[in-house]
């Protein structure tokens, strides 16, 4: 079974991980949080296919749904991430029907698909009967981040085997002439969204944003999609690091003022 898959059925927005550092450990603290699911990011972050192994290993135990985004649209490196575990794949720059043919193609077992059939980790540690289910439980996401998939958005949607698609605003704004960043307010990326939103709703299909705040994912949620990305684990580090040093050093300043 996949829990995110059974929550977007029964209408709950969802909260995905993002998951760019190559450490076990960095892993299974961060599974702990309360994401849904955590995506492991091979494409932009400091991941290859061990590191990716060993962080679903550290998660395993975690009520989250695991899961890859792949460097690229490529049955390879498709197929190596679900054999490996991941029960959802992400993948990028799906431009047209093509690409979203040779996903649905790389991503399902015959006869919906041609993926060759290995699942090394599934077949011992995943479900039960995982050659019969996993074209019904692991998710095909196309990522939506240019003009032109924008403009083919329609044809994108109608592929049998897409469960879901992702926005990766920034690509889209660097597409669209902008300059790249996430949390948009643009009138004319919201519209995107709006009209992304309700051609997924007309076909039962998901909707997911990469966002940088949670406020941002909160509105997002309440806008109609339904997982949101925020930030990823070294982003948050970060933050969280660069918040408390400076709460520690205003609180110092105010304990060490000077007698003058």
């Amino acid at each position: 079974m996949n829990m995110l898959k059974q929550s977007w059925l029964a209408g709950n927005p969802t909260l995905n991980g993002w998951l760019v550092s190559p450490c076990a450990f960095t892993a299974e603290t961060f599974a702990r949080a309360g994401w849904d699911s955590v995506t492991v990011d091979l494409q932009h972050g400091v991941q290859d296919y061990l590191s990716m192994v060993a962080c679903f290993q550290a998660m395993q135990a975690a009520p989250v749904t695991l899961m890859a985004r792949v460097p690229w649209n490529e049955p390879g490196i498709i197929g190596k991430v679900l054999d490996g575990g991941a029960m959802g794949v992400i993948c990028p720059m799906v431009n047209s029907r093509e690409d979203a043919l040779r996903l649905v193609d790389a991503c399902r077992y015959p006869p919906m698909g041609r993926r060759s059939n290995g699942p090394i980790r599934m077949g011992g540690f995943g479900p039960g009967n995982y050659q019969r289910t996993a074209n019904q439980t692991v998710l095909c996401i196309a990522m939506i981040e240019t003009v032109e998939a924008v403009a083919n958005m329609d044809a994108i949607l109608d592929v049998e085997g897409i469960d879901a698609v992702y926005v990766g605003p920034t690509d889209l704004c660097f597409s669209m002439g902008m300059e790249p960043h996430m949390d948009c307010e643009e009138a004319e990326v919201l519209a995107i969204y709006g009209r992304l939103l309700k051609a997924c709703k007309s076909r039962g299909m998901f909707a997911g944003l990469h966002c940088s705040a949670p406020e941002y994912a909160a509105r997002m949620h309440a806008m109609g999609f339904d997982f949101a990305t925020v930030n990823s684990d070294s982003g948050l580090m970060m933050q969280a690091a660069i918040a408390a040093i400076q709460k520690a050093r205003g609180e110092a300043q105010k304990v060490h003022k000077p007698a003058y």
